[in-house]
């Protein structure tokens, strides 16, 4: 594909209390802006993810609103996928670019959460479950204790063995200026916290978030030492609710999705030198390492114990953001965020938490339980 990355944005992560939904879309939208030395009149269409502006904010119609930030009267569209809302948004904005509708687009992830309830979000979230597991009284972190309980099981994993990954994300995050956490954790302090659904604990768990996130993309020639060239765009989806599958412990719709991937980057798994997974839990993490061909069924936590995916150490690192867990999960801004902290390290611009010489790179978006999964494939070829 020739389309390529030529500016980024990215507001703060956190419980940005006196910042308003509006307020975080046009902070990153502004900073992509000026990242790609373009003006508003240079962008031909805008594309937006979000899952529960309309539930949480009342506002429905956000393709359209943020679209007047820009001003120029472009065709403006609101993507939802669950927490794969970003990577969905950016999946359709490429598809509009190599058809040649559009040129120069930018996406916009975007998620207003800690204003609510804990009650209020919990639902909301759960409107990516299936309709059996909301009416059995299920939450997500019951659902991924499910996930954990029977890959716990499967491979002789231990509670310890899942809170290393929480412990390299929040190393990672330690370095982030824009994360939510800041701080370095112990396997120590993730047992030691609050159970939320056995075997999940607090520490196992990623936050509520406010956030945002915008990149701009471009089918335009670009000399640019900004330009970074995304080589792969897939999509596979599986059953919404758990009770459809044949297994717990890997999600098919990321397995079909990377093989396509891989297959239309011209690359494997050994050739991805970064990565930025969906680590909404520990075990998230953990079965995405497997899924993509990182590890080997059941090797991912042992890997990560061993430091081969922590900067510094690591042939392959990945959650150099702090992941999820720490940099923050403010649902709709994920997947776009992902695609910002990947286009700042194959630019060499990631500052503390840099990866040496890397790349490529793998951002991998999940929507609810593995429902739908988006894999995008970045490269620098300068």
């Amino acid at each position: 594909m020739n389309i390529s990355i030529i500016g980024t944005g990215m507001t703060r992560f956190g419980e940005l209390w006196k910042v308003s939904l509006l307020d975080l879309a046009h902070e990153a939208m502004d900073q992509a802006l000026e990242n790609s030395e373009l003006l508003p009149k240079d962008i031909d269409a805008l594309f937006v993810g979000n899952m529960l502006s309309g539930i949480l904010n009342n506002q429905a119609n956000l393709g359209s609103l943020l679209a007047e930030h820009i001003g120029t009267g472009i065709p403006a569209f609101y993507m939802e996928g669950a927490c794969a809302s970003g990577g969905i948004a950016l999946h359709n904005a490429i598809q509009s670019v190599l058809s040649g509708q559009n040129k120069t687009v930018m996406v916009v992830g975007v998620e207003k959460m800690t204003d609510h309830s804990g009650d209020d979000i919990t639902a909301g979230l759960m409107g990516a479950g299936s309709e059996a597991e909301r009416q059995a009284g299920a939450t997500f972190p019951g659902i991924y204790a499910f996930m954990a309980r029977a890959y716990m099981e499967q491979y002789g994993v231990t509670e310890e063995d899942l809170a290393a990954i929480s412990v390299k994300n929040h190393f990672h995050g330690s370095f982030n200026k824009k994360a939510q956490f800041r701080f370095t954790i112990t396997i120590n302090d993730v047992m030691k916290s609050s159970k939320i659904a056995d075997p999940l604990k607090l520490l196992d768990c990623s936050p509520i978030t406010d956030g945002a996130a915008a990149i701009i993309i471009t089918s335009k020639k670009v000399s640019s030492k900004k330009r970074i060239s995304i080589t792969a765009s897939e999509v596979a989806s599986d059953t919404v609710g758990l009770s459809g599958r044949s297994t717990f412990t890997s999600l098919s719709a990321v397995v079909k999705a990377a093989k396509k991937a891989y297959h239309k980057a011209k690359i494997t798994p050994k050739d991805i030198q970064i990565a930025e997974v969906h680590d909404c839990f520990s075990i998230a993490e953990a079965i995405a390492h497997e899924d993509l061909g990182f590890s080997s069924p059941g090797q991912a936590t042992k890997d990560i114990i061993e430091g081969k995916r922590t900067i510094g150490t690591g042939n392959l690192i990945v959650n150099p953001s702090g992941g999820l867990k720490a940099c923050g999960h403010p649902v709709g801004a994920t997947g776009i965020k992902q695609i910002v902290e990947l286009t700042e390290q194959l630019r060499g611009d990631a500052g503390p938490r840099q990866v040496n010489n890397a790349k490529i790179g793998l951002a991998h978006n999940v929507g609810g339980s593995g429902t739908i999964a988006v894999i995008h494939i970045l490269q620098n070829n300068l």
